[in-house]
């Protein structure tokens, strides 16, 4: 279960965006800060937007904890190539993620739950670590008890989403086939993601 499944929108007004673009979002009501001082906004330093742009990137995810979240840092900056982007790249890898992109389950901290518990195969075997590291052409698919559950119906009929091509989904066997690493520009981020402020945050 998701630390924030009770009050995970509430990052999207302490942030100032919609971070998952869903129509449930507060701010499409209030659009400013909670809380007594909410809508008195200072401008932020550059500490305060490297700050904010790492809070973006890792509460898209879900709950992702500081500790882990720097180790995908540390693996980003230790492989070859743009940092950001090698960092990017290692949370789409995320077996959640790739649920979520998938479009088998509505939200990042349903898919969360949903591997936790078991419904998700890699290649035939049960994962239920949610940071499993999916890698290229790798199969996963819903187990078969799993696949009519009403929340991956109402996940699959759902508009809000399309299927980004670097996956590959058969929707009738509940299946998805990760077919490669994205670039920044691949990924549908529903508002701006800066992962180079995130590596300028953890390399000060």
């Amino acid at each position: 279960m998701s630390k924030r499944e009770n009050s995970k929108y509430k990052i999207d007004r302490r942030l100032g965006v919609n971070l998952w673009g869903r129509p449930k979002s507060p701010l499409n009501k209030r659009q400013y800060g909670p809380g007594q001082h909410g809508q008195r906004r200072k401008k932020p330093t550059d500490f305060g937007t490297q700050l904010m742009a790492k809070q973006k990137l890792k509460g898209y995810y879900g709950s992702i904890g500081e500790r882990q979240f720097r180790k995908y840092y540390q693996e980003a900056a230790r492989r070859k190539g743009d940092t950001g982007e090698n960092l990017v790249g290692l949370l789409e890898r995320r077996l959640d993620a790739v649920v979520y992109r998938a479009k088998f389950v509505p939200t990042v901290f349903a898919a969360r739950q949903f591997v936790n518990h078991g419904h998700v195969t890699v290649n035939g075997k049960r994962v239920t670590i949610s940071s499993y590291q999916v890698k290229d052409g790798d199969e996963i698919q819903i187990r078969a008890k799993s696949r009519d559950l009403p929340l991956v119906l109402s996940a699959i009929d759902s508009s809000e989403r399309e299927v980004p091509d670097y996956i590959e989904v058969n929707i009738g066997e509940r299946k998805a086939r990760y077919i490669r690493q994205p670039k920044l520009g691949d990924v549908p981020y529903p508002v701006q993601m800066e992962p180079n402020l995130v590596v300028e945050f953890y390399s000060r």
